[in-house]
């Protein structure tokens, strides 16, 4: 068997497996949450979300609600620097994130079983 149909075989099996993964894959809620951001905000998403008394009137202000936080919390970016992931007992994340031109920097208390947002800050780009 020369290289040529080597490749052949192996290119066959290669996209005939990718097949059979999509078709057992398609529907089912997998994830590749592998990077740092994807874990935190995966395990912020899975938690009960609390909105303290602070914020309320923020989001009526901006005129933000709960769909805009699930967003951020989805599509956002979490800011390290600014974090303090080992304070005790909750650690408190900073994400940032966008949603309809504005951006919207949230501070979270992340504990065990409850995550709660204890700041918000938007800034309007129009």
């Amino acid at each position: 068997m020369n290289l040529l149909q080597r490749i052949g075989y192996y290119l066959g099996g290669f996209s005939l497996g990718l097949i059979i993964l999509a078709f057992f894959l398609n529907g089912k809620k997998t994830s590749c949450s592998y990077g740092p951001d994807a874990r935190v905000l995966k395990n912020i998403r899975l938690k009960t979300i609390v909105y303290s008394d602070a914020i309320k009137p923020i989001l009526e202000t901006h005129q933000l609600d709960s769909t805009a936080i699930n967003y951020v919390l989805r599509k956002g970016d979490v800011n390290f620097s600014e974090s303090n992931a080992r304070q005790e007992p909750c650690g408190v994340y900073i994400v940032e994130g966008d949603y309809n031109n504005q951006e919207i920097t949230l501070t979270i208390q992340n504990c065990d079983s409850i995550a709660t947002i204890t700041n918000l800050k938007s800034i309007s780009d129009d």
